[in-house]
């Protein structure tokens, strides 16, 4: 009876190591986004560190990036050449990028900065609800919002930049396909 017990506990194991990859999949959670349909992106205010304000009614006409992140986090910093890349080549085409960083002090934050400069809107969690709204806890998590202030699509984790180009095209951004 004592290996029978060891093959259903090995069975369990080895089904959890299995499915808990699976169920966090990029393209897994992109396809729950999709399934909700236009679901309008909560309310929220955004202050960057350079006092720049931002609301769902002043992002209107915009598509917006939000990108959670954190100076600790190594995938962060893998995919934050993406995210300005981004920036840089569609800001002009109507793409808000706003990195929010996640419960770090504003000179833990600068003094990051200094190494590991962006040019894209940097927001602290003391200055926005975003966060919170999006239960930011582990990172990076991006939320795509379209012109319309609905939510396009969401991405919890790194999947590279191809992944991220894609999650952003779903909300028709000139020059991006979906």
């Amino acid at each position: 009876m004592f290996s029978g017990m060891k093959k259903s506990v090995a069975l369990v194991m080895v089904s959890i190591a299995v499915l808990v990859p699976l169920a966090f999949r990029p393209s897994t959670m992109a396809a729950a986004a999709q399934g909700k349909g236009k679901e309008p992106a909560p309310r929220f205010n955004a202050t960057t560190t350079k006092g720049e304000k931002f609301n769902n009614d002043s992002i209107k006409g915009k598509v917006v990036l939000l990108e959670f992140w954190a100076t600790w986090c190594r995938y962060c910093e893998d995919e934050r050449p993406f995210v300005e890349r981004l920036h840089e080549e569609f800001g002009d085409k109507g793409l808000l990028v706003l990195a929010v960083n996640v419960g770090e002090s504003k000179k833990v934050v600068q003094k990051y900065l200094e190494t590991h400069p962006r040019k894209t809107r940097i927001v602290l969690t003391n200055d926005t609800n975003l966060a919170a709204m999006y239960a930011a806890t582990v990172y990076p998590i991006y939320v795509v919002i379209d012109r319309e202030g609905n939510i396009a699509g969401t991405q919890r984790g790194a999947a590279g930049e191809e992944t991220l180009r894609r999650l952003v095209a779903r909300a028709k951004l000139e020059g991006l396909d979906d």
